[in-house]
C-alpha cells in the first residue's frame, strides 16, 4: 500500500513557515514568492556564504531623562523571538551567524532623539542581530543611520511594552556595492504605539522587511517609507501587520521617487485582521513616481478580513508619471517647468518626510533630495 502526502497550501499570511536556521529555507529562487521580485544573483552570495556574526560596536547617544542602555545577550534569552521568527532564507542566516544579540533596553520617557551609533559594519558579510526592549508607559524617539559598504543579513526585534510609544527611524546612506537584506519584527503591547520609518537614501540593494503584530487591545501602529533609488539601485520592502487583538490601528505609508532608468523598487503590503481583532481600523499605501523611462516599481497590496466587525481597512497602489495638471497650474503661476518638476517631486515625498520622528534625518533627507535634484527633474 502506498500513502501519499497532501500538500495543504498556506491559508492566511500568519501561516508562512518559520525557522532560525539558514537550511530551514530552501535556496533563493525567482519561483519562491518571497523572492520573485528580487536580484537574487546579487544577494545569494552574501546569504549562502559564511558571515561574520562578531559582535559589532554599539553606542547611543542625546540621552537626556530616559534610561537607555546597550548590552550584549545569549541567543537563549527569553525574550529573543517573541517579536517574530524569519520568514525567509536571508533573515534566518542572520539569526544562525550572530553569535549574540545586541540588545537596547530603554525605560522612562524622553523628549530628544536617541541616536543609536553602529560601526564596524564595512567588514565584508557579516550578520546582525538586534532586539530593542521598550518597558511599559516608556516613550522615546529612535534613530540609526548604516553608511558606506554593507554586505549584511540582519533581524531586528522590538518589544514595545504596554502603554509605551516608540517612534524609530532608520536611514540607508549605502554604496552602491552593499547588499542589506533583514527584517524588523515588533510585538506591540495594550494601548502602546509604535512608529517604524525607512528612508532608503542610496544602496544598491536594499530589502528590508518589517512586520507588526498588534498582539493586545488597543495598539497602534504607524510604517512608513521613503525611498530615492538611483542608478542600478534596488530597493524592497515586504510589509506585514497582523492585527491579532481588539480595537488596534495601523496607517502604512510608503511613497518613493525612481531617478534613473535602471531604478527598481518593491513594494508588497500584507494586512491581516484576524478573527480576534474586532474594531480594527487600517489603512495601507504605496505611490511610486517614475522620473525615467525603464525605471520599473512593483505595487502589490493584499487585505485579509476574517470578521466583519471592523471600524475599517482598506488600501491603494499607484505609479506613474507627472500629474500633467499639477504642472499646468504651476507654470501657469509663472513658475519654469524644471522648477516646477521638482516642487512636484518634493511635495510627493514631503508627505513623508515632514513625519518623521528624526530630527537629524529630516534634515538628512532635505539636503541628499536637493542634492538628488540638483540638476533638475527629467521630463
Amino acid at each position: 500500500m502506498t500513502s501519499t502526502t497532501t500538500l495543504v497550501p498556506v491559508q492566511t499570511r500568519r501561516e508562512r513557515p518559520t525557522g532560525v536556521r539558514r537550511d530551514d529555507f530552501d535556496a533563493l529562487s525567482l519561483r519562491d514568492l518571497a523572492w520573485r521580485f528580487s536580484p537574487i544573483e546579487k544577494i545569494a552570495p552574501i546569504v549562502n556564504g559564511d558571515l561574520n556574526g562578531a559582535r559589532v560596536s554599539a553606542s547611543v547617544s542625546g540621552v537626556t531623562s530616559a534610561t537607555v542602555s546597550v548590552d550584549w545577550a545569549s541567543r537563549s534569552d527569553p525574550r529573543v523571538g517573541r517579536a517574530g521568527l524569519p520568514e525567509d532564507r536571508a533573515v534566518s542566516a542572520a539569526w544562525e551567524f550572530a553569535s549574540e544579540v545586541l540588545v537596547v533596553s530603554i525605560a522612562g520617557e524622553q523628549s530628544d532623539e536617541v541616536v543609536l551609533d553602529l560601526s564596524d559594519l564595512d567588514r565584508g558579510p557579516s550578520a546582525l542581530h538586534c532586539l530593542i526592549d521598550v518597558a511599559p508607559h516608556s516613550s522615546v524617539s529612535l534613530s540609526i543611520r548604516y553608511a558606506g559598504e554593507v554586505l549584511l543579513c540582519e533581524a531586528v526585534e522590538f518589544l514595545i511594552g504596554d502603554g509605551s510609544t516608540l517612534d524609530v527611524t532608520y536611514c540607508f546612506e549605502e554604496t552602491g556595492s552593499s547588499v542589506h537584506v533583514g527584517a524588523h519584527f515588533a510585538r506591540v503591547g495594550r494601548d502602546a504605539t509604535f512608529i517604524h520609518s525607512l528612508v532608503m537614501l542610496s544602496g544598491g540593494v536594499v530589502r528590508v522587511n518589517p512586520t507588526a503584530h498588534l498582539a493586545e487591545a488597543g495598539g497602534s501602529v504607524e510604517l512608513r517609507g521613503l525611498y530615492t533609488p538611483g542608478d542600478g539601485e534596488h530597493v524592497e520592502h515586504h510589509v506585514y501587520v497582523d492585527h491579532d487583538a481588539p480595537h488596534t490601528r495601523s496607517n502604512v505609508l510608503y511613497k518613493g521617487a525612481l531617478r534613473s532608468a535602471s531604478s527598481r523598487a518593491v513594494w508588497i503590503g500584507d494586512v491581516l485582521i484576524g478573527a480576534k481583532a474586532t474594531g480594527t481600523d487600517s489603512y495601507e499605501q504605496n505611490r511610486n513616481l517614475i522620473l525615467r523611462d525603464g525605471a520599473r516599481a512593483d505595487s502589490i497590496p493584499n487585505l485579509e478580513i476574517e470578521t466583519g466587525d471592523i471600524v475599517g481597512a482598506g488600501h491603494a497602489s499607484a505609479t506613474g508619471r507627472f500629474d500633467e495638471e499639477q504642472l499646468f497650474y504651476l507654470q501657469s503661476r509663472g513658475i519654469s517647468e524644471s522648477e516646477a518638476r521638482m516642487l512636484v517631486v518634493r511635495g510627493f515625498l514631503n508627505e513623508v518626510a515632514q513625519k518623521l520622528g528624526s530630527p537629524r534625518i529630516k534634515a538628512l533627507v532635505e539636503e541628499t533630495l536637493d542634492q538628488q535634484f540638483s540638476e533638475g527633474v527629467p521630463a
